[in-house]
C-alpha cells in the first residue's frame, strides 16, 4: 500500500487489485525493476463502449432506481469515496489508478437514445453521478454529461444531477430549460467549509464558497437547488454542519439531506493511511467514531442503515442535522415534483 504522495491527487497509494492474481512490485531500486511511478502521473483518458447508458438499482436507500455515469474513475480524488473499489472491476487499483485512469463511455449518447426509444421503456428520474461525478476534470474535454442533459431535453425526461464540482455552472442555460419544465433537481455535495481540509480530502473538487455562490445563481434562475451534506466524518467534518445548512438555506437551497462515512473494500486502509499522514493525532480516534458509526465495522452493508449509522454517535449527528435543518430552512421547503407526462419515446408523447 505504500505510494508517494503527489499534489492534486488524494492518494499516491497503489494497492493491489483484488481481482488480479498477479501484481506488479518493485524488488530492486538499482534500476533493474522500475515502479509505476516515478514522479506525478498524468491523467489518461481510456474510451470505451458501454452495454446500456443506464443503470438498475434495487437499493431502499436510493430514491432513483436508475443512474448514468458518462465516466468510471474520478479525477476528484476524494480519499473517502466508495467508488474507488469498482475501478478493480476494469483492471485498475482502488487508489492512484482511481485518479489517473478515467474510463470514458464514448457511445452513451446513442446507448441512451436507444433506451428512450423502445417500445416498453417507461421514464423514472434519472440519477447523474450515481458512482463517480458526472462534472468531474474529464467533462470539460469530453462534455458527455452536457450532451446526456440535451438528450433528456429532447425527450423531456426527468434528471437529477449530484456533483461537487463548479463546472455545472457551464451548463446554467440548459438547466433553465430543464428546469422550466419540471425535468431536473440539482445537489451540491458540501461537507466542510475549510479550504485547506478541501485540498486534503477533496483536491480537485471546488471549494464550498464557490457552490454557495452557484447555488444562489441556481436559485434565482429557478433551478431547484439542494445540498448534500456528505460524508460527514466524526472528528474531521462533524462541526461543519450547521453551517453548512445555514449558508446553504441562505443561498436558497430548497433541501438538505446527508450521509457518513462507510469505509468499503480498499478504502478503509486508503483512508486510514490518509488519517495517518495528515491527522496523526486523531487518526485512531476517528477510527473508532467511524466503526462506532456501523456497529465496530468501517463499513455497514445493510440496507436502511448504510448510510446513515446507527447508535449513539449516528443519533448525535442525525439529532444536529435535524435541528440545523429546522433552524434554517423553511418550514416544509422541498424539491418540485417532476413531470413525466411529457415524455417522448419513439417519437410519440407516451399517455400511458
Amino acid at each position: 500500500m505504500k505510494g508517494a504522495n503527489f499534489k492534486g491527487r488524494g492518494t499516491g497509494q497503489q494497492p493491489g487489485n483484488t481481482y488480479e492474481k498477479n501484481e506488479l512490485v518493485q524488488e530492486h531500486i538499482e534500476g533493474i525493476d522500475i515502479p509505476k511511478y516515478e514522479e506525478n502521473p498524468r491523467t489518461k483518458f481510456i474510451s470505451i463502449n458501454s452495454k446500456s447508458a443506464l443503470s438498475v438499482n434495487d437499493s431502499p436507500d436510493l430514491p432513483l432506481n436508475y443512474s448514468i455515469n458518462p465516466y468510471q474513475g474520478c479525477e476528484h480524488g476524494c480519499i473517502y469515496c466508495y467508488a474507488r473499489n469498482s475501478h478493480q472491476y476494469w483492471g485498475y487499483d482502488a487508489g492512484l489508478g482511481f485518479e489517473t485512469k478515467i474510463l470514458v463511455k464514448t457511445d452513451i449518447i446513442a446507448q441512451l437514445k436507444k433506451q428512450f426509444e423502445k417500445p416498453n421503456y417507461q421514464a423514472q428520474a434519472i440519477m447523474l453521478s450515481g458512482n463517480t461525478d458526472c462534472y468531474q476534470p474529464a467533462e470539460n474535454k469530453f462534455q458527455l454529461t452536457k450532451k446526456i442533459l440535451e438528450t433528456c431535453l429532447s425527450y423531456n425526461h426527468p434528471v437529477s444531477i449530484i456533483t461537487k464540482n463548479s463546472l455545472i455552472e457551464r451548463d446554467f442555460e440548459l438547466l433553465k430549460k430543464l428546469a422550466s419544465k419540471n425535468l431536473v433537481h440539482v445537489y451540491f455535495s458540501i461537507n466542510h467549509l475549510d479550504k485547506g481540509l478541501k485540498l486534503l480530502l477533496e483536491p480537485r473538487t471546488a471549494i464550498a464558497a464557490k457552490k454557495i455562490e452557484i447555488t444562489r445563481k441556481f436559485s434565482k434562475a429557478g433551478i431547484p437547488i439542494g445540498i448534500m451534506v456528505a460524508p460527514i466524518i466524526p472528528g474531521i467534518n462533524t462541526e461543519a454542519i450547521p453551517e453548512i445548512i445555514k449558508s446553504a438555506a441562505e443561498a436558497g437551497a430548497m433541501k438538505v439531506g446527508y450521509t457518513v462515512v462507510r469505509l468499503n473494500g480498499q478504502v478503509k486502509d486508503l483512508f486510514h493511511n490518509w488519517l495517518l499522514e495528515h491527522f496523526p493525532d486523531r487518526a485512531e480516534k476517528v477510527m473508532h467514531q467511524i466503526e462506532a458509526l456501523h456497529g465496530g465495522n468501517p463499513n455497514d452493508t445493510a440496507w436502511g442503515r448504510r448510510l446513515k449509522g446507527d447508535g449513539v454517535l449516528a443519533k448525535t449527528i442525525s439529532d444536529l442535522m435535524q435541528l440545523s435543518i429546522r433552524k434554517y430552512l423553511p418550514k416544509g421547503s422541498k424539491m418540485p415534483a417532476f413531470d413525466f407526462s411529457q415524455f417522448i419515446g419513439n417519437g410519440q408523447t407516451k399517455l400511458f
